[in-house]
């Protein structure tokens, strides 16, 4: 297991161009990160959770993904990234529901959240995420998941976690291979993250 820092490097900074002139937000650079260092082909099917309000979608399809299933309770933020998808929106598959409620059809080779794991504060939440999360992965899949880091502030809404705790949470199938812990300025003031790199090893 290795440790990043959650500085991005020049070189692998994200500028590619997103609808309306956005760039990739600061928080997402270090998951998209990771996402790479995978090593995923490019037509490996990869699920993202809770991904339709941010530009996650965008940045793995300008890195060159083309197989991406969008899982978000939020129905009308599906809507819009469809909208502004435009004629790219043949690559995305896009799902309406509770991440705990998903039933996938077919198994992923990597699963991304962007931050809904650590909204869930009851036990049996967590419990039924993993299980759909080893019900859609892969035996030998990537996951790179996003919480609030250990430091996190206690008002906001959720759970703080850390390289140790997460991974717990997760099991013994899931191998934590790197992580960063990075400092953001939000509106509401700043917070932070850690960003997690597991390997599933599992029985096929």
């Amino acid at each position: 297991m290795s440790a990043v820092n959650g500085t991005v490097q020049p070189s692998e900074q994200t500028r590619d161009p997103y609808p309306a002139g956005r760039v990739l937000e600061p928080y997402l650079e270090t998951p998209l990160q990771l996402i790479r260092r995978c090593g995923l082909e490019p037509d490996a099917p990869i699920i993202d959770v809770s991904g339709a309000d941010s530009f996650m979608a965008d940045a793995l399809l300008a890195a060159g993904y083309g197989d991406l299933t969008i899982l978000d309770r939020s129905a009308q933020a599906l809507n819009a990234l469809r909208e502004r998808a435009g004629d790219r929106a043949p690559h995305f598959t896009l799902v309406a529901k509770e991440v705990t409620r998903f039933h996938p059809a077919r198994r992923y080779a990597l699963w991304h959240d962007n931050g809904e794991f650590h909204l869930l504060t009851y036990p049996e939440e967590r419990q039924q995420y993993v299980e759909v999360l080893q019900e859609a992965l892969r035996p030998e899949g990537h996951v790179v998941i996003s919480t609030y880091g250990p430091e996190a502030p206690h008002e906001w809404r959720g759970k703080c976690y850390s390289a140790v705790t997460l991974p717990a949470e997760l099991g013994r199938q899931f191998e934590l291979v790197e992580y960063a812990v990075q400092a953001s300025h939000t509106p509401r003031g700043e917070q932070q993250y850690l960003h997690c790199r597991f390997s599933r090893h599992a029985p096929h």
